[in-house]
């Protein structure tokens, strides 16, 4: 990148800014275009917890108008999934700029592949994830404890589950992007290992509820993806220049 393509700080904020408002309205779209189909998705969204309740047993809402702001919630986590790959493309646009032309190229199979990792993970959570984690949750329930999920208080569950799965299943994209411009090293990450499996069960206690068995869900495939970032880095990460091999020896 030459000195005349670099651009002041104030056009990075005005670039960002269009950005935020493209992703904005895509979300706003597939918001609108969810609300038809509210009771439908909410559907969708609750059947791994139905399926494992008692026969008979149902959620409930303890607010007056908490069905209805449930139901626009729902639409907005639906809209903001079917937005995945316009924000995907808008983030990795912002990001161009900063890379060489030939590494710029590489920005629509980016796009592609961070869609595909994002909606991958949130299926992981949905598919995997749910199922297990409500079975072992509700587990607790005795002849005088009966569970009685509200309508609120699962779809705050769900959706911050999917998303977390979601963003977490970028790992080896960022990371591969990382190595792919010179910030860190097949070696540095090997090195680390046993930091990023620390980091990971962390934030797995954090993004999941307090349980083993979500919090295990998160940390394995988390240890999978890095050792898949590793990979990844070593096959696309940026290669010392002979200069610096020679200085080195």
């Amino acid at each position: 990148m030459t000195e005349e393509e670099k651009l002041p700080f104030t056009s990075h904020l005005e670039e960002l800014r269009k950005r935020l408002i493209h992703c904005f309205i895509a979300v706003l779209i597939g918001f609108g275009i969810s609300y038809g189909f509210k009771e439908k998705l909410f559907e969708i969204l609750t059947y791994p917890l139905m399926q494992v309740m008692d026969e008979g047993d149902t959620l409930i809402f303890t607010g007056i108008p908490e069905a209805f702001f449930t139901f626009l919630k729902v639409s907005l986590l639906s809209g903001i999934l079917l937005a995945i790959p316009v924000i995907m493309y808008e983030f990795w646009m912002f990001v161009a700029p900063g890379l060489y032309k030939n590494e710029r190229k590489l920005m629509l199979p980016i796009v592609i592949i961070s869609s595909l990792f994002f909606i991958g993970g949130a299926l992981f959570g949905y598919f995997i994830v749910f199922p297990y984690g409500f079975q072992f949750l509700l587990g607790f329930a005795t002849d005088t404890l009966r569970p009685f999920p509200s309508m609120k208080e699962y779809l705050a569950f769900s959706a911050k589950l999917l998303l977390a799965f979601g963003f977490v299943f970028e790992l080896p994209l960022v990371i591969t992007f990382l190595a792919k411009i010179g910030l860190v090293t097949v070696d540095f990450l090997k090195a680390n290992r046993k930091y990023a499996l620390l980091i990971f069960f962390i934030g797995s206690a954090i993004l999941t509820p307090p349980d083993v068995v979500t919090q295990v869900m998160m940390s394995v495939p988390l240890m999978i993806l890095y050792e898949i970032s590793i990979i990844g880095a070593r096959v696309f990460g940026k290669k010392a220049s002979a200069d610096t091999v020679e200085v080195s020896e």
